[in-house]
């Protein structure tokens, strides 16, 4: 027999027909008239080269050969309905998945501890594997599937990636809580301009850079700064500014983290900044998957209390 001429939905009717030995019940089982059961009963019995029911009285009796059938089409069927049923139903307290998720030492302080304890309530069978990548590896090891979820500013993304956004990050200065250069300096103003460039910076760049956003900024009014030292975790780059005289950029809701532990003060960029906005990236086969769904939504709640582009300076 050729598959491709075979309708699939007399299965559903030898189904019926195997449940119910009535043409009529079979009818009413899966919304067909008695004329069509029969019909399709008779359509059944030329493919499969058998009678498959026999009438005794008003009781269709199924042959040997449809009674072996029986077993082997519930489970045809029932898999066929839960194929098309879309994805099973995602527990998070039953859950054993494991996500690979991309991103600064940023979302190390800000988003894993949280997330850590998160999880112990709600999934305690899921694991998360941080991986910290160079910017612009991230489309790739999405594509390659090495990562699930990639948490960075927005980048231009190809058609195979989806994006959601989280916060916004505003870009901040921060130096060691006694600099002199803020003796006076109210906690709402910036450094003047030419202090400001004439001191020590050091960089967050994971690539090893010697310029970065803070440079892009000061260009774009004439200016420059001295980057003296490049490191590729932000929790460097404060612990290094608290031993010295030098200063960093380094976004608002980092530095305030760091703040209190460090012996930081924060003050304004003296220059206008583009404020970067941060999400998730994920390749588009993930998107309606119920687990990384789960994920991105827990993901995103934790991070809402970081959204905050209008908030002030702390004293």
């Amino acid at each position: 027999m050729d598959l491709r001429t075979f309708d699939l939905n007399l299965l559903r009717v030898l189904r019926a027909l195997l449940e119910t030995h009535s043409t009529t019940r079979a009818g009413q089982m899966i919304g067909l008239s008695q004329p069509a059961v029969s019909a399709a009963l008779g359509r059944l019995r030329e493919h499969l080269k058998d009678p498959l029911f026999v009438r005794i009285g008003p009781r269709l009796e199924p042959t040997d050969y449809a009674l072996t059938l029986s077993e082997p089409l519930r489970r045809i069927l029932d898999q066929t309905e839960a194929i098309l049923s879309g994805p099973p139903a995602f527990d998070p307290l039953e859950a054993q998945d494991s996500f690979r998720v991309s991103g600064s030492d940023f979302f190390s302080e800000l988003l894993m501890p949280d997330l850590a304890a998160f999880l112990c309530r709600t999934a305690p069978g899921v694991r998360v594997q941080m991986v910290d990548l160079m910017p612009g590896q991230h489309g790739g090891k999405l594509e390659n599937h090495e990562i699930d979820l990639a948490l960075a500013p927005h980048f231009e993304i190809p058609g195979w990636m989806d994006w959601q956004p989280i916060f916004e990050s505003p870009m901040v200065m921060v130096a060691r809580g006694d600099h002199p250069c803020l003796d006076g300096l109210p906690p709402s103003s910036a450094l003047d301009l030419e202090t400001y460039c004439s001191l020590g910076h050091i960089l967050f760049s994971p690539e090893g850079n010697c310029a970065g956003t803070g440079d892009t900024a000061l260009s774009r009014i004439g200016k420059t700064r001295r980057v003296v030292m490049s490191l590729p975790v932000m929790h460097g780059v404060c612990s290094t500014v608290a031993k010295t005289d030098h200063l960093a950029l380094i976004p608002l809701q980092m530095a305030v983290k760091m703040a209190a532990t460090h012996g930081l003060a924060i003050r304004p960029a003296p220059m206008p900044i583009e404020v970067p906005l941060v999400g998730m990236s994920w390749h588009r086969k993930h998107t309606t998957a119920p687990a990384h769904q789960w994920l991105r939504d827990s993901i995103a709640d934790l991070m809402s209390a970081l959204d905050q582009p209008g908030r002030a300076l702390p004293p």
